[in-house]
């Protein structure tokens, strides 16, 4: 296993003391890529692990980095539904319209995925409600296609 293959293993493993460790011997790990296109932020926060993304974020992880599919840490952890990370990824500055490869935003995910805590957040930041995904629908268009009333309701406020 190279050190590359061994820091993402280390986050996986939910282990900030050695990915701190690792940091220290290595600060670009923290900008690494793995053969799927995950840097290590995208990564640590679609295992839910909040104190890794964190600590990653702390030491200047490229917030808006994206994947092989163009999925910044944002857009995942609306897929995924962590609140606390996402709270986190929009404080330090994430993209809240960022696109990926399909057009999909983190406010689509987020109504596509019924979060509706996220679609609160999304919304009292300022995220585009205008911006149509690869198929030409918005968020509200497939929280209505899904019958989501609540995420329904947040929109038409």
């Amino acid at each position: 296993m190279n050190e590359t293959e061994l820091f993402f293993h280390t986050i996986q493993s939910g282990n900030k003391e050695n990915v701190e460790a690792q940091l220290k011997r290595n600060p670009e790990l923290v900008k690494a890529k793995d053969a799927r296109g995950f840097t290590p932020l995208i990564f640590a926060t679609y295992f839910d692990r909040e104190d890794i993304a964190k600590s990653l974020i702390e030491q200047n992880a490229p917030i808006d980095a994206k994947d092989a599919s163009g999925n910044t840490a944002l857009i995942g952890v609306c897929f995924k539904g962590n609140d606390n990370i996402a709270n986190y990824l929009i404080e330090h500055g994430a993209n809240l319209n960022a696109v990926n490869n399909n057009g999909t935003t983190p406010l689509i995910f987020a109504s596509m995925y019924n979060k509706i805590n996220i679609v609160k957040l999304l919304l009292s930041q300022g995220a585009d409600i205008t911006i149509k995904d690869s198929e030409g629908k918005t968020a509200l268009n497939h929280a209505q296609q899904k019958g989501f009333d609540e995420i329904i309701d947040l929109f038409q406020k």
